[in-house]
């Protein structure tokens, strides 16, 4: 079971979060099988719901009509790249890494209108368990900005905890 969580003070997006609009964290204990953050959040974007793929496809087609770019897939990893080869500066998916450490990573995808920035902090629990942290902040920088989150802020809340639940499986 997913649950709303606190960012953690101790995770590369705090800094991020302090001058963000929106601020979003959600929090899944699950079997530690010893895989590194990276994994899981490999595992995360490549497990999500093709309904959710979809409202991606209509999101970059939507606003390619204002100009801005298209996103691609949440789902577009490349199964076969071991998660100890991306290098900060790569794409991960739509994203860009900015760190990857064992128990940490940190993503953004920044544009005209707003910055995401992604985290996904794994950290150990009871034994042989551990409890895994999404966390998004967005920091808009105009009206554009503002307005493109109106809509999907209520759909990341509803996505995020759709997707953590799937590491569970």
């Amino acid at each position: 079971m997913t649950h709303a969580a606190t960012i953690p003070a101790d995770s590369l997006i705090a800094a991020h979060a302090a001058k963000a609009g929106f601020r979003h964290c959600r929090a899944i204990e699950i079997a530690d099988d010893g895989r590194p953050a990276m994994a899981h959040f490999l595992r995360l974007m490549t497990s999500m719901p093709g309904w959710i793929d979809t409202l991606m496809v209509l999101r970059n087609r939507l606003v390619a009509l204002l100009g801005l770019k298209d996103l691609g897939r949440l789902t577009a990893i490349d199964p076969a790249r071991a998660p100890g080869s991306y290098q900060p500066g790569e794409r991960v998916g739509i994203f860009t890494l900015v760190a990857n450490t064992e128990d940490e990573v940190l993503l953004v995808d920044r544009d005209q209108h707003l910055d995401v920035h992604i985290a996904l902090l794994r950290r150990p629990t009871a034994e042989g368990r551990c409890e895994v942290l999404v966390s998004t902040v967005v920091r808009t920088h105009n009206r554009l900005g503002r307005l493109y989150m109106l809509p999907v802020a209520p759909f990341h809340r509803l996505i995020a905890p759709i997707a953590l639940r799937r590491l569970a499986w």
